[in-house]
C-alpha cells in the first residue's frame, strides 16, 4: 500500500510539473512594438549618446538620454506603486585610461531593481547599452543616433520592465542601462564590481546588444532567428577545476553556457516560432559586449542579438557612398523583430525569477558500471520545491535532450545509462512548474 501511495504521489508530481505556465504566454502578448518604436525613436533623437558627449543639454547627448531613461523607469515604478528601486550607479574614468577616454568622464548606469518576495538578494539582470558612436570612436560631437546599436536593446529593457512590473517574483530582477560600452565596457565593469562588493548572488546576465535588425549585409532577411553568445567556462575557474575537466568533461558546460541552454529551452517551449542559435563563443569574432565584465568576475552572462548584422549600419558616419546608405538610423530597425526578442528576454527573466535556486554540490559517479549515480545538496529548505530533474545529452549535443524527474530526493541512480557516453546535470523544479538552470557536476562520487 505504501509503494502504491508513493507511485500515486510521483505521478501527481509529474502531472503537476508537466503543466505549462499560461502567465508566460500573457507576458509574450503584452510586449508592444509600438512602445519599442516610441522609445527607440526617442533615444535616437538625442542626436548622439556618445559616452563623452554633452551632459548638460536637455535634448542632446548622453546626459539627456540617461535622465530620460531614469524618468522612464520612475514612471514604470509609479505605475506599479513603487515596485522598482531606481538609481544611478556611477564610475569615474580618468583621461588616458585607454585611447578612447580623451577626457575625464563619469560613466553612469541607470539601474532599476524589482525586488523578489522570497529571494530578494538573488538577481537576474537584463541590460541594454545607453551609448552610441560613429566611425571615429573618439568623435563625441557628430550625430550618432545608434537606433539599433543600441537603442533597441535599451528600449527592450525598458519594455521588459513595463511588462514584468505587473507581476511579483520570488527572485529579484534588475533592468539596467549601461554606459561606456563603446569606450571599453566601463559600465558593465562598474556594475559588476558594484555587484561583487554588495555580495549580489547573480543568477544570470542577459545582455541585449542590437536586437532590431533583420536585413544582413550578407543579403539574408530573417525575422525569426537570433543568437545567444556564451563563453564555455568561467575565466575564474581553479586549477583543480581545470584538471577535473580534462578527465571528466565539461569543456562546454560552464555557468554561462548553462544559461544559454536555459534560454534556448524556454524560448523553444513558449515561442516555438523563434529560432534561437546557441553560439559557442564569448562574443562575435574579435569583438566584445557588456556581458563580458560580469563573466570576468565569475558571473553567468550571455549576449542576445540579431542573427544577421548589417555592418553598414554599425559604427558609421551618416552618409551615402556609391549608392549605399551608411549610418545607424531609425529606418534600419524592424520593431516587430525587436518585439520578439524583447519577449524572449521577458519570458526568460520571468522563468528564472519564478524558479527555485539550482542544486548545489552536484557529484557524479558510475565508473565501469552500466549506470550513473548523481548526488546533490538541496539549495534551500523552500517548501515550494517539488523535486529535482536529471538531464543528460550526447557529448556532442549543444542542448539538454533527455531528462527524468526523480522527486524530492538528493541522490539517484540512472540504470542502464553508461556514464562514458553522455554528459549530465541536475535542475531544481518548483511546485509552480518552473525550473532552475541546470547544475553541471563539480565533484566525483567514489
Amino acid at each position: 500500500m505504501k509503494k502504491q501511495l508513493t507511485l500515486i504521489t510521483l505521478l501527481f508530481s509529474l502531472t503537476h510539473y508537466a503543466q505549462t505556465d499560461t502567465k508566460i504566454y500573457d507576458i509574450v502578448d503584452a510586449v508592444s512594438a509600438e512602445n519599442l518604436k516610441h522609445d527607440i525613436t526617442k533615444l535616437a533623437n538625442f542626436g548622439t549618446r556618445h559616452t563623452l558627449s554633452d551632459t548638460v543639454s536637455d535634448s542632446r547627448g548622453i546626459g539627456a538620454a540617461r535622465r530620460w531613461i531614469k524618468s522612464a523607469f520612475d514612471k514604470i515604478s509609479s505605475d506599479c506603486k513603487g515596485c522598482l528601486e531606481v538609481f544611478y550607479q556611477k564610475n569615474f574614468i580618468k583621461q588616458g585610461t585607454n585611447s578612447r577616454i580623451v577626457h575625464d568622464v563619469w560613466v553612469v548606469n541607470v539601474v532599476a531593481i524589482q525586488r523578489g518576495t522570497k529571494y530578494p538578494d538573488r538577481y537576474v539582470i537584463m541590460s541594454g547599452d545607453i551609448d552610441s558612436r560613429v566611425s571615429d570612436p573618439n568623435n563625441y560631437t557628430s550625430d550618432a543616433p545608434g537606433a539599433n546599436d543600441n537603442a533597441s536593446g535599451m528600449a527592450g529593457t525598458l519594455e521588459a520592465a513595463r511588462v514584468l512590473s505587473k507581476y511579483q517574483f520570488d527572485s529579484s530582477i534588475i533592468y539596467v542601462g549601461l554606459s561606456g560600452e563603446e569606450q571599453g565596457l566601463f559600465g558593465g565593469k562598474g556594475l559588476a564590481e558594484y555587484a561583487k562588493s554588495n555580495n549580489w548572488e547573480i543568477i544570470g546576465v542577459l545582455n541585449n546588444d542590437m536586437i532590431g535588425n533583420i536585413e544582413g549585409v550578407d543579403g539574408v532577411i530573417d525575422n525569426r532567428t537570433f543568437r545567444i553568445f556564451s563563453e564555455p567556462i568561467p575565466p575564474t575557474e581553479t586549477e583543480r577545476e581545470r584538471n577535473m575537466r580534462r578527465f571528466y568533461g565539461g569543456e562546454v558546460d560552464g555557468i554561462s553556457r548553462q544559461l544559454a541552454r536555459y534560454i534556448h529551452k524556454t524560448t523553444k517551449h513558449y515561442m516555438p516560432e523563434m529560432n534561437p542559435m546557441i553560439i559557442y563563443r564569448l562574443d562575435r569574432f574579435g569583438r566584445g559586449g557588456h556581458h563580458r565584465p560580469f563573466n570576468d568576475m565569475g558571473f553567468a552572462g550571455i549576449r542576445i542579438m540579431e542573427a544577421h548584422e548589417n555592418y553598414n549600419r554599425q559604427h558609421q558616419d551618416i552618409r551615402s557612398e556609391n549608392g549605399i546608405q551608411y549610418g545607424d538610423v531609425i529606418e534600419g530597425v524592424n520593431f516587430s523583430y525587436a518585439e520578439k526578442l524583447t519577449a524572449v528576454n521577458a519570458i526568460n527573466l520571468a522563468s528564472l525569477a519564478w524558479a527555485p535556486p539550482a542544486p548545489l554540490n552536484v557529484h557524479i559517479g558510475g565508473i565501469v558500471e552500466p549506470s550513473v549515480k548523481l548526488k546533490w545538496s538541496p539549495p534551500t529548505e523552500d517548501e515550494d520545491i517539488l523535486g529535482y530533474k536529471i538531464y543528460w545529452r550526447d557529448t556532442t549535443s549543444p542542448t539538454w535532450d533527455h531528462s527524468r524527474f526523480v522527486g524530492n530526493i538528493n541522490e539517484f541512480k540512472l540504470e542502464g545509462i553508461v556514464i562514458d557516453n553522455f554528459l549530465f546535470g541536475v535542475a531544481t523544479v518548483s511546485k509552480n512548474g518552473h525550473e532552475s538552470i541546470v547544475t553541471f557536476p563539480s565533484g566525483i562520487l567514489r
